[in-house]
């Protein structure tokens, strides 16, 4: 997340001053700048487990309905044979597709929890110095 938009969920003189004037024009205004200060930073990973979990619950709509459709035939034996084939075939891939991006998601964790490391040691030896951090921003 870029940390210098003007406009993130943390308290920033800018969210502030909107939290207020939406209390002042419209309460409910107010108590949703609030929430979003307050829960904003949540919201990615809500919508990531959301999301998840509506992909398991499709899934196994889609297994259910070829289940379904597997005790239609066609008829046609050729074609029945390579269709289950294929959709074999395809729920490996999606196996497959899903562990690596299991492992992606895993990797990705990773180095932002390294990135932080790195971050709060400098910050750490700067402050063990005595060399104070970065200013604080003022408007």
């Amino acid at each position: 997340m870029n940390q210098s938009a003007l406009i993130r969920p943390d308290w920033t003189p800018a969210t502030i001053a909107l939290m207020v004037l939406g209390f002042i024009v419209f309460w409910p205004l107010g108590l949703a700048m609030l929430a979003y200060i307050l829960f904003g930073d949540k919201l990615k990973t809500f919508k990531k487990d959301a999301n998840d979990s509506v992909d398991r619950m499709c899934a196994g709509f889609r297994r259910n309905h070829r289940g379904h459709w597997a005790h239609h035939r066609t008829g046609n034996v050729a074609f029945d044979d390579w269709r289950e084939a294929e959709l074999a075939r395809l729920d490996e891939e999606r196996r497959k597709l899903d562990e690596m991006r299991a492992e992606f998601d895993a990797y990705v964790r990773q180095l932002r929890r390294a990135k932080d490391q790195e971050e709060f040691d400098r910050f750490m030896r700067e402050r063990k110095n005595g060399r104070p951090g970065p200013a604080p921003e003022t408007n």
